[in-house]
């Protein structure tokens, strides 16, 4: 598995966003009902909210431990389709309007959210071409038995959450401070 670093990355990223939106889902759901021309109920899109992030982080859990193309399609639309949602955010939203990817409303989407999106997806569509085994048997075949790797994985995976949190949110910061610096120029 040529891109079993990337691929590690983005199934634990399902993990981690899916938790934290059905720990928190009322910021997600109201991103979500923001984005909808006809949004039902604050209480129905949190449930919507939680089911769907329960989905999200079951799939990526299941991707880790059985990496096979059939959990690397489903990785990969599901990058795919938040693609899409961020695209039709960024298109709808001003500079802090969130995709409530982490449950928090400081998650603006960015172009570099898009970018993370289709590499994500991309590395997955790659990293399905193996079947069979699980997580361990495809670890055992690396070297150290793959903990550099999974070591590797790791930061990746926090870096790619600042990426898409922190400096996201930073992003949004600096766009709303560009007009107060020109005016008081």
């Amino acid at each position: 598995m040529e891109l079993i670093g990337l691929y590690l990355i983005a199934a634990g990223l399902l993990v981690v966003a899916g938790t934290a939106k059905a720990a928190r889902p009322d910021d997600t759901a109201r991103a979500l009902g923001a984005l909808l021309p006809s949004a039902p109920a604050l209480p129905l899109l949190r449930r919507v909210v939680r089911v769907g992030a329960l989905a999200e982080a079951a799939l990526g859990a299941v991707a880790l431990a059985f990496p096979r193309p059939a959990t690397a399609g489903l990785v990969a639309a599901s990058y795919l389709c938040f693609f899409g949602v961020v695209a039709y955010a960024r298109r709808r939203g001003g500079p802090l309007a969130t995709c409530g990817c982490f449950g928090r409303p400081d998650t603006p989407p960015t172009a570099l959210h898009l970018v993370i999106d289709l590499v994500l997806a991309a590395a997955a569509v790659a990293a399905g071409a193996p079947s069979g085994g699980t997580l361990v048997t495809q670890l055992a075949h690396q070297p150290w038995a793959g903990l550099p790797l999974v070591f590797v994985s790791a930061v990746g995976l926090w870096l790619t959450a600042l990426a898409l949190s922190a400096l996201a949110a930073l992003t949004a910061a600096r766009r709303l401070t560009r007009p107060l610096a020109a005016r008081s120029s």
